[in-house]
């Protein structure tokens, strides 16, 4: 059984995501140039996590262990660092809520063929009839929304 505080915590989380674009790219117009502010964003997540981590007392990194990383686990970085570029440009083109609605169809199709596959060392787990049909609902909720929107 997992957790109720576990799933709540995950609402929140995901609650903040949409802010991400909004934010950052106020941030971009003040700084000059939207990638600054992904400077600024990274900055804090490392002060934070530097902080969280050392007041869990887990205390400070050892950075030399990171050099025993496969490059595919630098990966993760390159992800986070394109997500929140992405936001911070396409949020104010293309507007948030359109923004999370691609990025979580994205999150949602993906994690499937991950899951489906045991890709990247996951755990496999077959996709069911069931999922495969609230993969396609998916898909024309993404198709009604932008049809209403009129793109």
């Amino acid at each position: 059984m997992v957790n109720l505080k576990l799933f709540i915590w995950a609402l929140i989380a995901g609650s903040f995501i949409p802010l991400v674009g909004i934010l950052n790219g106020r941030a971009g117009r003040v700084l000059g140039d939207p990638l600054f502010a992904c400077v600024l964003v990274f900055f804090v997540g490392l002060v934070l996590a530097l902080a969280v981590t050392a007041f869990t007392g887990r205390g400070i990194p050892d950075f030399q262990s990171y050099g025993q990383l496969k490059g595919i686990e630098y990966f993760a970085g390159f992800v986070v660092a394109f997500y929140v570029l992405s936001a911070t440009v396409l949020a104010g083109k293309i507007g948030v809520a359109n923004f999370i609605l691609m990025a979580v169809t994205g999150q949602i199709m993906s994690s499937m063929i991950i899951d489906h596959f045991g890709l990247f060392g996951a755990p496999i787990r077959p996709i069911n009839l069931l999922q495969a049909l609230g993969a396609v609902m998916l898909l024309v909720g993404l198709i009604i929304t932008q049809v209403a929107n009129g793109k």
